[in-house]
């Protein structure tokens, strides 16, 4: 590292030495980012994604500060929370604490961009900003730099300086167009009669397009001659537009190109600019040329008469007429007379404009219809109004828009109407007076044991068995109801015509029926169930949204009771889906304000009756309903995805506090079975001891047999990788699940925790008193510790001793407490201390 810094200092006195000798390079650009840059990669501490925002923006920046803005994202949006005096001047804005919306929208863009870049990719990001004030184009270095702060939010430090250099932005559009542009000024006699005209001022484009050098053209008078502006009809022109201040266009030809000259006079001078119009030119020639040829059918119509003026060969051909017979002809004879309304509807729309394309319907010479796309342009043709049209037959593609279109809303394995045309349906009959004043009902129904025929006999069979349901729903729902399929083996049904309560469930209970009689698929007997919930409007909603959403929760309460029945929706299930909902709002809301508390049970010796660790514990302590429990609100929080970022919080926080305790004191952490995955366990665990400076052996990680049912052979090579750094880990709740023993001989565990339910009974039952006995010897024989949780008494805490159990925690020594109390507790239960409180 030192070596490192070393080399950084070589460079940086390298780019002083350089930028002295060539004085033309900014100081900005060649030292102030570097230096910026080295000092962010300087406090980048190994383990760290980011460095601390202490360690890069404060301190020794001196000027620089005035170049820093300082950004964060509050609530999803981009703040600008402090600003440099140079900063503030650049954003037009000397404001605190403000979106970065509210500023210049090109300083807004740069700076998002930049920090978007920067937070993104972990590393500083330098960008380039354009801004122009004044009419002058000014450019800047716009340095990002991410840290971290001790907040948990991601800060970003931003350096901006402008470059040396600016342009004006009308000079330099003005010197490279390619037009040609040339300022006169108006020569009069002594009549005070325009009789001349001098060149005052002139682009190069100019000089090129008049074949003239730009020192010959300027101060030019236009009698003297040597251009096509000095020819007596332009100079008659010019005058002309002079007279009355006014403005003209028209065009010059010559043997080798064509000028298009557009003349705007402003008192007595005249702006002038010329275009090369030359290969427009070319190219309408073309256009003539192709019409006749052009495989693409075409004609010209008038526009007052509809008579066709002019058709193509590929147009006789497609409509099926010669080309005599089409132009005796008019665009209403191609019309179906069900469409004359629209084509003078259409008509008087063509003639408000000079091009159009839309579509419509014709006629051939044998009467098939078939659908055309027309585009139009407006040209004069013979001395008349008329359209250029070119036609493309659409009629094969009509024919697949409208299968795609049926597809779009139509189940591609069943044909039944999707969710979205369901969707579409329920608003309808929900609009009022559709159905009068009778109720609708709308029924969830989901197959049960669906899965088993699928896992057994494959999808394809899956496959059969679906659209054999579908065929006995369109069998019991005809006319305005409607069955649908949502996807997989969820279906839906609407019934508009007679959905009173008795008729809902009788209809429920005949479908589950015919749903559940048995399918001759194949020479395969399939046998299946229905469950259906039940909503009724209005009493359970008004809108699609609502019955869609209480049938959902009453088909759940139908599926929790065994399947095969019908459940109507009650009052209840919303009430506790509202508060599942504010479980996770709350939730959300207590980590981002960082909520949440760490307690810590000690671990006890039962040899020596002091304390080896602390098993660390999270409490939720909510503002207006006091503490939750955690069995409330972690498989709420692992549902909602919160559990990775809050276990490495609680990962964190542990290491920290437990780096402060005596040598030797371990601490205990659980992990979610979700934590494992997120595959970056390892990166995770790794980060929180070299942050904290704890050492691994003094952490000790808990899992339960959840973790190692799911994934298994993922789950085993992470311990793996966790055990090979040093820490212990623990399979917590031992004895209450199936296969804990099996998962002994897979992995060798550091500890084996008894769960609490075998100490609760211990000098109570006997099978209780043999399960710890069997545990016990078995740690004792595979040289594992154990420890008991849940003890309360000193009658189990003796029981425990007898059977060589080598660890305890319980409310007999402590519940867990806050951090600031552990000191105490250590006191406590130093080696003079009573062994049981």
């Amino acid at each position: 590292m030192e070596y490192r810094y070393k080399q950084l200092a070589i460079e940086y006195d390298a780019m002083s030495a350089k930028k002295k000798t060539s004085g033309a390079v900014s100081n900005d650009l060649f030292e102030d980012i570097p230096v910026l840059k080295r000092k962010w990669h300087a406090a980048l501490k190994p383990g760290q994604s980011l460095p601390q925002y202490e360690d890069v923006m404060l301190g020794s920046l001196g000027r620089l500060a005035d170049h820093v803005a300082l950004l964060r994202e509050e609530d999803d949006r981009l703040e600008i929370t402090r600003s440099g005096r140079y900063v503030q001047q650049w954003l037009q804005n000397d404001g605190w604490d403000i979106p970065v919306e509210s500023v210049s929208p090109d300083c807004a863009t740069v700076l998002t961009e930049a920090a978007i870049c920067a937070v993104t990719n972990c590393k500083p990001h330098l960008s380039t900003a354009y801004c122009v004030r004044d009419g002058m184009v000014r450019t800047y270095d716009v340095l990002a730099l991410p840290t971290s702060s001790r907040w948990g939010r991601t800060l970003v430090g931003t350096y901006i300086n402008e470059r040396a250099g600016q342009y004006n932005l009308l000079d330099s559009i003005f010197s490279t167009t390619e037009d040609g542009v040339v300022s006169l000024a108006t020569i009069r006699d002594s009549a005070g009669v325009p009789c001349d005209f001098q060149v005052v001022h002139h682009n190069q484009s100019a000089a090129s397009l008049l074949k003239l050098s730009a020192a010959e053209l300027q101060w030019r008078r236009l009698r003297q001659g040597g251009t096509m502006l000095g020819t007596a009809d332009v100079l008659a022109r010019l005058f002309a537009i002079v007279a009355y201040s006014g403005r003209d266009q028209f065009e010059l030809d010559c043997d080798d190109r064509n000028l298009r000259l557009g003349v705007h006079a402003f008192g007595d001078i005249v702006s002038l600019t010329v275009s090369d119009v030359t290969a427009l030119k070319r190219r309408e020639a073309s256009f003539r040329l192709l019409f006749d040829a052009n495989p693409l059918p075409m004609g010209i119509f008038d526009t007052e008469t509809g008579r066709i003026m002019k058709v193509n060969a590929a147009a006789a051909e497609h409509y099926g007429y010669d080309r005599d017979r089409l132009l005796g002809m008019t665009i209403w004879d191609l019309w179906p007379e069900s469409d004359m309304a629209d084509l003078d509807e259409a008509m008087e729309r063509l003639t408000a404009r000079d091009d159009f394309h839309r579509e419509w319907r014709h006629y051939t010479a044998d009467r098939s219809l078939i659908d055309v796309l027309a585009y139009g342009r407006r040209i004069s043709y013979e001395g008349r109004d008329g359209f250029l049209v070119a036609i493309v037959d659409i009629t094969e593609r009509r024919k697949v828009e409208a299968r795609i279109a049926h597809m779009a809303h139509h189940d591609g394995l069943t044909n039944l109407p999707n969710r979205e045309l369901y969707q579409e349906r329920l608003r309808q009959v929900l609009q009022p007076g559709a159905s009068g004043n009778r109720s609708i009902a709308v029924f969830c129904v989901d197959l049960d044991l669906f899965k088993n025929v699928n896992d057994s006999l494959g999808h394809p069979m899956g496959d059969r068995l679906l659209q054999a349901v579908a065929d006995r729903l369109r069998e019991r729902v005809r006319g305005g109801d409607m069955a649908a399929r949502l996807g997989g083996d969820e279906f839906a049904v609407i019934l508009a015509d007679t959905p009173s309560l008795n008729e809902a469930s009788d209809f429920a209970a005949k479908l589950i029926q015919a749903l559940s009689a048995p399918y001759e698929i194949d020479g395969h007997e399939l046998v299946i169930g229905a469950s259906i919930g039940i909503a009724l409007s209005p009493s359970d909603g008004s809108t699609s949204e609502e019955l869609m959403k209480n049938a959902d929760m009453a088909l759940y309460r139908a599926k929790e009771e065994g399947g095969g029945v019908h459940r109507f929706f009650e009052k209840e299930m919303d009430l506790r889906a509202q508060r599942r909902r504010d479980m996770e709002h709350d939730l959300r809301h207590a980590f981002a304000q960082g909520d949440f508390e760490l307690h810590y049970q000690p671990l006890v010796e039962v040899a020596t009756g002091t304390i080896s660790g602390f098993e660390c514990l999270l409490r939720w302590r909510h503002p207006e309903k006091g503490m939750i429990s955690p069995a409330e609100f972690i498989p709420v929080a692992e549902d909602i995805g919160l559990i990775v970022p809050l276990g490495e919080w609680v990962l964190r926080e542990a290491c920290h506090e437990a780096a402060r305790w005596p040598d030797g004191i371990k601490v205990a952490v659980n992990l979610s079975a979700v934590q494992f995955r997120s595959r970056n366990l390892v990166q995770v665990v790794v980060q929180a001891l070299a942050q904290s400076s704890l050492p691994p052996e003094r952490l000790e990680l808990e899992i339960t047999e959840s973790i190692l049912l799911a994934e298994t052979e993922a789950n085993l090579a992470t311990l793996h990788q966790l055990r090979g750094l040093g820490i212990r880990i623990s399979m917590d709740d031992f004895g209450t699940g199936y296969s804990s023993l099996s998962y002994l001989r897979s992995f060798p565990f550091d500890k084996i925790k008894i769960d609490r339910s075998f100490v609760k009974d211990l000098a109570q039952r006997s099978d209780c008193l043999a399960i710890v006995r069997a545990i016990s010897g078995l740690g004792k024989s595979l040289n594992i510790t154990t420890t008991a949780e849940g003890v309360e008494t000193t009658d189990q805490l003796d029981w425990l001793r007898a059977e060589g159990c080598n660890q305890v925690q319980g409310f007999l020594f402590s519940a867990a407490r806050p951090a600031s109390e552990i000191a105490a507790l250590l006191a406590r239960f130093g080696p003079r201390a009573s062994k049981a409180a």
